[in-house]
């Protein structure tokens, strides 16, 4: 499970800055929030969703605004993000501030030290920036990561943020890259590649997210299934069995 930013690492940040370096530069990275009741914070905004953390009455919490007014985004002390109800939270009027130095530290330490070859370091900031789209509908032939994508676009506009550039279908960037022949050989930011019986070719594709202390071995995609942009586990049979490439 993650471990939640608590009250006390906020005032303990705080007391540290003041007494030893009052002129270091400092940077709001949320807001301070307080859950009303236990509830869950969550790996994408789907209540259905991967468990994060669970979380206690009363317990402190770091939030952000996300673009769905029925979710806040949870800042975690590892660096990562989760998602919780905003109906199970309360917002306090109070910014919580961490020196950049801090910030900074806890972002490296959110990454694994594995990276995809082709992306270097910027593989987990890409990860990261999917989640953003989390619900984005799914729309045949679409690019825009706001309004309707699908899955090869989505694939595509995601590494081309990285500087990767990929063709456009999935067939095609299958093609493009390192192959990876084993299941236990993924790494966080391969993309997967999946068979489509009706059209006899690969048709469908994805990100790896990792494999995950649940024993999950979750991906990113946007899928007609699912109307979009959503979280996946090739630990669901369907997936599993039309998985046929994955690609670094």
């Amino acid at each position: 499970m993650e471990i939640v930013v608590r009250i006390t690492t906020v005032i303990l940040s705080i007391l540290t800055l003041a007494s030893v370096a009052f002129a270091q530069e400092k940077r709001v990275v949320g807001v301070l929030g307080q859950s009303i009741e236990p509830t869950e914070i969550r790996v994408n905004m789907d209540s259905k969703a991967r468990v994060l953390s669970r979380v206690q009455s009363y317990q402190y919490l770091v939030l952000n605004k996300t673009k769905y007014d029925a979710w806040y985004s949870v800042l975690l002390i590892n660096g990562k993000t989760g998602y919780i109800k905003s109906e199970m939270v309360v917002q306090l009027p109070y910014n919580v501030e961490m020196p950049v130095r801090q910030v900074q530290q806890m972002t490296s330490r959110s990454g694994s030290t594995r990276k995809p070859a082709n992306a270097g370091t910027n593989v987990d900031s890409m990860l990261e920036y999917s989640f953003n789209f989390i619900g984005t509908p799914y729309k045949w032939g679409g690019n825009d990561l706001e309004r309707g994508i699908d899955c090869s676009g989505f694939v595509q506009q995601l590494y081309g943020g990285i500087g990767v550039n990929l063709p456009r279908t999935a067939a095609e960037q299958a093609k493009v890259g390192q192959p990876i022949e084993r299941l236990e050989n993924l790494q966080k930011g391969d993309r997967l590649y999946f068979w489509d019986k009706k059209r006899g070719k690969i048709g469908h594709t994805g990100i790896f997210l990792g494999f995950f202390q649940d024993g999950g071995a979750y991906f990113i995609h946007s899928s007609s299934n699912n109307k979009g942009v959503d979280v996946d586990d090739l630990r669901v049979e369907k997936w599993r069995n039309m998985l046929v490439a994955a690609r670094r």
